[in-house]
């Protein structure tokens, strides 16, 4: 990865917006219904972003649970908290995924969301993530592969720069192809793979793509000259075709949910 997004607090209000929307807010609810959190159970939530689901998270296991956030950005911590703020049991951490600061036996469920596409060692990682996990416990990996991403354009090779542009700032951009092997090396028992489609045939501030193409067309331009006036057109391009209604986006993520051993 020779780049990578700045997840300042411009960045955390964009992800709100987009995860707002109908399609997010579906993908958390398979995914709660994935983890069946119950009262006084501790979580942890790698990466929570704006926070939204980590609220939830906090409602599910009670005032009598735990429900942590740990994200290496400061200002995506700052929203998580500011929302988050009237529910005692919640609590943030600035932390690596790669390496996370907790105990052994220290979580009943964990719960990360497009966070492990960035991280260079996922043998370590998820090796902790069994270390924390306690016995019995289950954890949910939730990421995209984007080489599902379908996006209707006319000018395709254009298009072609802009996403291996856009490419640049993962170190995993088919990560889910091996979450499961990953996890079982990990010590894990897999327990379902799942995908979550999201398909979008508007151009319009309640589709998670309306939010996603300006970040990608932002990221991708950044280097400037060639590059920033191919992301520039390119976007244009989508948001005419968008005002024509001949606009069409899909992308998969891909739910993994597994279980460590009991004893």
């Amino acid at each position: 990865m020779s780049s990578s997004i700045d997840f300042d607090a411009s960045t955390g209000n964009a992800l709100e917006r987009a995860y707002l929307t109908p399609d997010v807010v579906d993908q958390r609810r398979i995914v709660l219904e994935a983890l069946d959190l119950q009262p006084g159970e501790s979580v942890l939530d790698v990466g929570p972003g704006p926070g939204l689901l980590l609220e939830e998270m906090a409602k599910c296991v009670g005032a009598d649970g735990r429900a942590v956030g740990a994200d290496l950005s400061a200002p995506m911590l700052a929203l998580t908290s500011q929302r988050c703020a009237n529910l005692s049991q919640v609590e943030t951490d600035i932390a690596d995924a790669g390496a996370l600061p907790y105990p052994p036996d220290s979580f009943d469920a964990i719960v990360s969301t497009q966070v492990y596409e960035y991280v260079a060692d996922i043998s370590t990682a998820f090796a902790k993530l069994f270390e924390i996990t306690r016995s019995g416990g289950r954890v949910a990996i939730l990421d995209t592969d984007y080489d599902s991403l379908v996006l209707h354009c006319e000018d395709e090779a254009r298009q072609a720069r802009v996403l291996e542009a856009w490419d640049d700032h993962f170190v995993h951009r088919g990560l889910p192809r091996v979450l499961g092997p990953q996890l079982r090396e990990a010590g894990f028992d897999v327990r379902s793979t799942q995908a979550i489609p999201i398909v979008n045939t508007a151009w319009a501030d309640h589709e998670f793509s309306f939010h996603l193409v300006p970040m990608m067309a932002g990221f991708s331009g950044r280097a400037g000259g060639a590059a920033r006036e191919d992301a520039q057109a390119w976007l244009e391009e989508i948001r005419r075709l968008g005002s024509e209604g001949r606009y069409f986006f899909s992308l998969n993520r891909y739910l993994v949910v597994a279980d460590k051993p009991s004893g």
